[in-house]
């Protein structure tokens, strides 16, 4: 019965904003702030089509633009693809600026795990995992794993498909390398989601279904979000399911990472375990099982998905740009051993080191589509933001359109929509650096990506492995579409054709 009261309120209210805002737009071509509602019918209305819409608007307003939010109980959503704004948000006022209370309820999925804590609660954590990724293991540590996921993983799957002619869609291809990357990393055990067996793998639904939840949450009013919850209807209803789904697999995680440790069999280099064995004294800090279990959650998703996604768009740039497909399959000759120029080779760390141009395209794809598309943050008092834009606690909530900062002419220049990795190039031959409030995939100020170099040598070896031994196409006429997600995942896979190069 409630839903079906809830769904004559939503159908009546659609009627009503139907009949009464069938011009959306004023007179500038911005949305129209409505009495009571604010924009959140333009909004809706361009829901099909929200990142290349806000594109267009933002691009217009000059690099920030105000979403007014329903009256009384609604939150202006100030859009800023601004760097000036940004380094001020994340760098230089960056204790004024938390996700704030409303992110909180947003990203409830990860509890109180580190990436909803903030300042004194925040920094313990952030300590945990400086001493991590500093460890002097680290780095051969990571990069061996990646290796070897290539070499055990991903290649006998590819392998497969080029062996019996079909397709395969790269996207879960990819999502399964970084999942058991990941998992060896956070949690200590390859789960060996990729192999050619292709198991099912529930956690990837679940977030998936989780991350997709959570986009909505941002652009729907509070009030409606949460009534569907209390229905179970709408995107909260698949939400609650996965959400038990990720509690449970995160406790029986740090449940058995905790008697393994206590039993003395436990491997000594994960996150997991770093967290349960620290014994700094003076930090006088122990952190809580729940506050452990979000936090799994939340690197499992920093890890997975991020490197994933970004991936999954570079193989289809790259496969829509011949001319940048060849250059790096020229570099990669170079920096192969000359019996190997023309047959199977798999690259090493110190190969992978010396690919600049396949650095340069990753770099590229990242700017065009940020595995994360937007951040947000929560201004604790009001102030006034570099471009005079006025923002208030409460009442204003800061959206950082990373996808938006990508295509912005004031940004990158006339050519920002194209796919041009030499922007990345220096005249010596070197990356170029850009300071992280312009590139803002991997972060800025305190909260910046630690783990930057670990995603960038795992999609290299990726991505060398499969352009050096195999040929591949996207099959049909495959439309791109962005996920409407937290998480940048094309909406309909990636599917491939594959056949191997070399005999």
């Amino acid at each position: 019965m409630a839903t079906i009261v809830y769904y004559a309120i939503l159908t009546a209210i659609s009627a009503i904003f139907f009949i009464l805002f069938s011009t959306l737009t004023n007179k500038n071509g911005f949305p129209r702030n409505w009495p009571l509602v604010g924009t959140v019918p333009a909004l809706i209305s361009n829901s099909y089509n929200l990142l290349e819409w806000a594109t267009a608007l933002t691009e217009r307003a000059g690099g920030t633009m105000i979403f007014k939010g329903p009256w009384l109980f609604g939150t202006d959503m100030v859009i800023t693809a601004d760097p000036a704004n940004v380094q001020y948000t994340s760098s230089t006022k960056f204790s004024s600026y938390p996700r704030g209370s409303k992110s909180k309820e947003f990203f409830d999925v990860f509890g109180v795990g580190y990436f909803n804590l903030e300042a004194d609660e925040w920094s313990p954590h952030r300590r945990i995992f400086r001493s991590f990724f500093n460890h002097k293991q680290f780095a051969a540590y990571s990069t061996k794993l990646a290796l070897d996921k290539v070499e055990k993983g991903l290649i006998p799957v590819l392998d497969k498909v080029a062996t019996n002619p079909g397709t395969i869609d790269l996207q879960e291809v990819f999502q399964r390398y970084t999942y058991d990357l990941t998992h060896c990393l956070v949690i200590g055990h390859d789960p060996s989601s990729l192999s050619i067996q292709w198991p099912e793998v529930p956690f990837l639904k679940a977030m998936s279904v989780a991350m997709e939840a959570v986009f909505y949450r941002h652009f729907l009013p509070e009030g409606v979000w949460k009534l569907q919850g209390f229905l179970g209807v709408g995107k909260e209803k698949p939400l609650k399911k996965a959400k038990e789904f990720l509690n449970r697999f995160a406790a029986e995680q740090v449940s058995m990472k905790g008697k393994d440790l206590s039993k003395g069999n436990g491997e000594s280099y994960s996150i997991l375990t770093t967290y349960l064995t620290d014994e700094d004294e003076k930090f006088n800090w122990k952190v809580s099982n729940d506050a452990l279990m979000g936090s799994l959650l939340t690197l499992m998703v920093a890890g997975k998905d991020t490197t994933s996604s970004a991936l999954s768009w570079f193989f289809w740039l790259v496969s829509h740009h011949p001319f940048v497909k060849h250059k790096i399959e020229e570099e990669l000759k170079e920096n192969t051993p000359k019996d190997k120029v023309e047959n199977f080779h798999l690259f090493t760390q110190e190969e992978l080191d010396k690919l600049v141009y396949l650095h340069a395209a990753l770099c590229e794809t990242i700017r065009l589509f940020p595995p994360v598309p937007f951040q947000t943050r929560t201004p604790l008092k009001s102030d006034v933001l570099p471009t005079g834009h006025h923002v208030y606690p409460k009442k204003s909530l800061i959206v950082i359109p990373v996808y938006i900062m990508g295509r912005m002419t004031a940004v990158w220049g006339n050519d920002c929509r194209e796919f041009k990795p030499e922007r990345w190039i220096t005249e010596k031959g070197e990356i170029k650096h850009e300071p992280s409030h312009k590139f803002f995939a991997f972060n800025s100020g305190p909260r910046i990506c630690l783990g930057r170099e670990l995603a960038f040598t795992q999609m290299k070896a990726a991505a060398a492995a499969i352009i050096h031994n195999y040929n591949f196409h996207m099959v049909g006429e495959q439309t791109a579409r962005p996920l409407k997600s937290i998480i940048l995942h094309m909406e309909n896979g990636l599917q491939a054709a594959i056949t191997r190069r070399w005999a």
